[in-house]
């Protein structure tokens, strides 16, 4: 089967594209099951079929600097199939089967593509952030018993190489260590490496290795299942043994085909991924989504958003490659609006996606007004292979919404019980845990006890939220602990078991902290051991030095004489929530020289609401506009 788009079921805009109005096109559509209408039983086959059909189209465009006038390098669909096979090909060489792992540490090049789609359909991928700590990548290696590693060489601006060799050689199991050289974006010679690590295992120029192998078929012969496993992605947090997330052939086709569906990308049009290739949302949401529609990725730089200059920039590259979509979390937009943009022409740009964290109204609003360009608010997970819902394309659009259910997917709200199954769902308007059931839906986390679904299949997700009687999502609030600072996950373990290690410190717990910018910053709320003492801001400064992972350094420390537990003595975090929403939007006022006071509760239906009394109510509408949360706000 072809990736072509819905037929005669839906009706049709001039991008031909469903127009998924409510929910009840959701349900038109899935009159006729996913499977009639994808065929494909493994990533490798989906991105052939796509090869196939858009051979002579540009699959991939890469900027080295990202700068606006970059001399940019081309990948057709055709030449990505060929590097994609031979990827394979060389990892079946070195003894990769379909259930062992190569791990990939790399920044976005085209080459990373190769890898991850290679490794798929040679065995299974594991995706590695390289701004990790070498003790986090190695619990990683570790946790997903890497085969090969696939990283890149000692570079100026970054240097994994060295710390990647030390570790491939402490861990039995991996075997060959493969790297990617970028030489040829940057004018410099290749580079030459030694054969081998200091322990013998061998080293590998990836392009050499790749370009020795067939380009025509896979050597393996491989045949694929739908329950086979395609990828590993880390998920939760880095301290002990951490939790990676599998997804199976069938849980990635899906979600890439679902995508490609609902989403007005046409064949030859451009996507701008900017966000990291060891995302899932790059990796699946806006990568093999965008191969199967035959749409062409804009790849800005290797460290992509991060990229210096890149968001200077972004404005200028949306305009010279007509970029029709692009993707990215809160922070990137708010960063946009102080990028000039006068004299560009961005009416190419159809959408733009937000998700990962919440957005607030204001910058919803705000950045709309200054683009001229429609935000889509998204919300998905790992666990879900990326999306759970999204606004209509062609629909409404409710502003602090997450939108409707994705199509072949259920989605409720629930109360869940002790033993963390679903006791009853819950009505429209109630607040619950919202639980997804699907094919987007993961098997359960890599070897290990804890599978994350209920006993009939259901995925905790952890989030609170309501749904309307139109079936539109509302998140009103986590019951898990995770942190969410821009768009990037931070297990609050990684803090707490930090500052446990302190010889003054009894208990910790760490939450989220309202922010304007990064939507939540990590703050801890420390109990000390009796007649200890110590200086919060000096306890602060401790864990800064040891944690693993610099995003997840504290902000902000408070000693408080007891922290709050629940009956059984477990530490109780919703007080502390309150407390440190209640201190920030106080600060932020008192700084301004407002008078107001504020008071935090908990609300049945919309989570955590701030209450704001003040004589001056418009001015202070103004100063906390850009906090995600609710406000009232009451005149005196």
């Amino acid at each position: 089967m072809t990736t072509q788009k819905l037929g005669a079921e839906l009706a049709m805009n001039s991008s031909d594209y469903p127009l998924i109005r409510t929910l009840a096109d959701i349900e038109m559509m899935e009159a006729v099951p996913w499977r009639d209408r994808c065929s494909f039983v493994s990533t490798y086959e989906a991105i052939k079929s796509a090869a196939e059909e858009y051979a002579q189209l540009d699959a991939l465009t890469f900027l080295p600097s990202g700068a606006a006038d970059d001399v940019p390098f081309t990948v057709s669909y055709r030449e990505l199939l060929a590097r994609i096979t031979q990827t394979a090909n060389l990892f079946h060489s070195l003894g990769v089967g379909a259930s062992d792992v190569v791990s990939y540490i790399l920044p976005n090049f085209p080459e990373t593509h190769e890898v991850i789609w290679g490794g798929e359909a040679a065995g299974i991928v594991n995706a590695i952030n390289p701004l990790l700590e070498p003790m986090t990548i190695k619990k990683l290696l570790s946790a997903a018993n890497a085969k090969v590693i696939v990283t890149i060489p000692p570079l100026p601006t970054i240097n994994l190489w060295d710390p990647v060799v030390a570790l491939a050689d402490e861990l039995d199991h991996v075997e060959a260590i493969i790297f990617v050289d970028p030489a040829v974006y940057f004018n410099f010679p290749p580079l030459s490496l030694p054969a081998r690590t200091p322990g013998g295992k061998p080293i590998l120029r990836f392009q050499d290795a790749r370009e020795s192998q067939d380009s025509e078929r896979l050597s393996s012969n491989r045949v694929f299942y739908p329950s086979d496993i395609a990828s590993l992605f880390h998920t939760g947090g880095t301290t002990g043994v951490p939790k990676l997330a599998p997804h199976t052939h069938e849980n990635e086709v899906f979600m890439s085909w679902c995508t490609s569906q609902i989403t007005p990308l046409a064949a030859g049009e451009r996507a701008l991924i900017g966000l990291p290739l060891f995302h899932v949302n790059a990796v699946i949401g806006t990568g093999l989504a965008s191969f199967l529609s035959g749409a062409n990725q804009v790849m800005p730089s290797p460290m992509g958003f991060r990229g210096a200059g890149v968001l200077e920039n972004l404005w200028k590259i949306l305009e010279r490659f007509k970029a029709s979509y692009m993707s990215g979390v809160p922070t990137i937009y708010s960063s946009l609006m102080s990028v000039p943009k006068d004299g560009l022409d961005l009416g190419s740009l159809k959408f733009a996606a937000v998700g990962a964290a919440s957005i607030s109204p204001d910058l919803f609003k705000r950045f709309e007004e200054y683009s001229g360009v429609e935000l889509v608010e998204c919300y998905g997970l790992t666990e879900s292979t990326v999306l759970a819902s999204a606004n209509p394309m062609a629909g409404e659009k409710r502003v602090g919404s997450v939108g409707l259910r994705m199509p072949y997917q259920e989605m409720r709200c629930a109360e869940i019980d002790a033993d963390g199954e679903i006791s009853r769902f819950s009505e429209a308007g109630e607040v619950g845990t919202i639980v997804i059931r699907g094919p987007n839906v993961f098997p359960g986390y890599y070897k290990k006890h804890e599978s994350g679904l209920t006993s009939d299949g259901w995925l905790n997700t952890g989030d609170l939220g309501r749904q309307d009687e139109d079936g539109y999502f509302w998140l009103t609030g986590r019951s898990k602990d995770l942190i969410i600072r821009g768009g990037h996950n931070i297990d609050p373990g990684v803090i707490e078991n930090t500052l446990e290690e302190h010889e003054a410190v009894a208990m910790v717990a760490a939450i989220g902290q309202p922010d304007e910018y990064a939507g939540e910053l990590p703050i801890a709320y420390v109990q000390l051991r009796p007649g200890a003492e110590i200086d919060p801001e000096d306890l602060r400064i401790w864990a800064k030095a040891r944690i693993p992972e610099r995003a997840a350094a504290p902000v902000y420390l408070e000693v408080l004489e007891t922290l709050p537990v629940t009956a059984v003595g477990k530490i109780f975090k919703p007080p502390l929530r309150t407390m440190a929403v209640e201190r920030v939007l106080t600060n932020k006022l008192s700084v301004a020289g407002e008078s107001a006071t504020v008071t935090v509760s908990s609300h049945a239906t919309r989570g955590i609401v701030a209450t704001v009394q003040t004589n001056r109510v418009a001015a202070t509408q103004d100063l906390l506009k850009g906090f995600a949360l609710s406000i009232d706000y009451i005149g005196i």
